[in-house]
């Protein structure tokens, strides 16, 4: 079979309907008393599933060349209509002429009686079976063209993730790297095993982070290391000043969710944060699982006189959008802050697979 019924398995499944009509038609010319049953299936069977062939090329040919989101209604009917009475016909002069055959053979078990109702019973199943044919074959033409605009539209996607993730790893904040860079350099002098342990912890943070990929989700424990890479970078710069807490559940680590979606948070929180406070402050980060919710927060500490917009800036935003890709409205991003504390709570599903 040529089209959508070119696979093993849609090829058996367009025979076996055929010969269940191949088996109504023997029982159909059974019960009319025409023929016994043995004449009725030696004739009804061969000629349905010759007719299956017949129509299964014509139709699907006819289909891709009358597509119905380029052609007319009117002109798509009338062709097909034309068609199936020629096919109608075909069909007809075919089982005379089998039956003719099984005549001349004169046994009791071969031929039937070609009656008038039974001939014009041929010619309309002929018509009805080849438009029913053709309509099966359109659905089967669109259902094709729709899943693979669906798999194309899923590597859109997952190309698009790809470019996110690669614009994201562009805006690690490049004063991060120049500080740091700054930091190992003014070490190397004063405490060159503290300047080492910095080189190895950067190097450390760019291989886990340029091994990442958009489309595959990583487990929560996976990415609290790579934001532990980050912090130890940074309280290396900031000392004493910079503080880091950690409260994650033992159910919520094996918990999934994409790449590198918590470190922009926790930039905005050192940056923004800690950076702003001469007496420092401190990085809370925690995750819990509530049932199939999973809840995962990063809170700084804050100065109160200074205004906070980073609930509207590039980074939470950036956040926003993976999670409404990846979960849509299933996903939610809140911020607030009360008692100089600004906290960032995203809830996503609790997926421990790749959905």
């Amino acid at each position: 079979m040529q089209g959508p019924f070119f696979t093993r398995r849609g090829a058996a499944l367009y025979l076996l309907v055929w010969l269940l009509l191949g088996l109504i038609l023997a029982g159909l010319i059974a019960g009319s008393g025409a023929a016994a049953w043995i004449n009725s299936l030696l004739f009804a069977i061969p000629v349905t599933m010759m007719y299956a062939f017949v129509t299964g090329f014509s139709a699907y040919y006819l289909c891709r060349a009358y597509p119905l989101s380029e052609k007319s209604a009117v002109s798509v009917l009338a062709v097909f209509c034309i068609t199936a009475v020629f096919a109608g016909a075909t069909w007809s002069a075919i089982a005379l002429a089998l039956n003719a055959m099984w005549q001349a053979m004169t046994v009791e078990w071969a031929g039937v009686e070609m009656t008038g109702p039974l001939k014009a019973m041929m010619f309309g199943l002929g018509v009805i079976l080849y438009g029913l044919s053709a309509a099966a074959h359109y659905l089967a033409i669109e259902f094709e063209r729709s899943r693979l605009a669906e798999r194309r539209g899923l590597e859109s996607k997952l190309m698009a993730q790809d470019a996110e993730l690669r614009m994201l790893r562009t805006q690690i904040d490049p004063h991060f790297l120049f500080n740091s860079l700054n930091s190992i350099s003014a070490l190397t002098s004063q405490d060159p095993p503290l300047a080492r342990e910095m080189t190895l912890q950067l190097a450390d943070f760019f291989r886990h982070s340029l091994g990442l990929e958009a489309h595959k989700m990583v487990s929560l424990d996976a990415e609290s290391k790579l934001i532990l890479h980050f912090l130890a970078i940074e309280k290396v710069r900031f000392g004493a000043r910079l503080r880091i807490e950690q409260d994650i559940g033992d159910t919520a680590r094996q918990c999934l969710l994409p790449p590198m979606i918590l470190q922009p948070l926790v930039e905005n929180a050192v940056k923004h944060g800690v950076g702003n406070l001469l007496a420092g402050g401190t990085v809370r980060i925690g995750a819990q699982r509530a049932g199939s919710i999973l809840r995962v927060s990063v809170e700084n500490d804050v100065d109160q006189d200074l205004p906070q917009s980073r609930a509207k800036g590039i980074g939470l935003a950036n956040v926003r959008q993976r999670l409404a890709a990846a979960y849509g409205h299933e996903a939610s991003v809140h911020c607030s802050r009360q008692d100089n504390k600004f906290r960032v709570e995203l809830s996503l599903p609790a997926h421990t697979t790749e959905p």
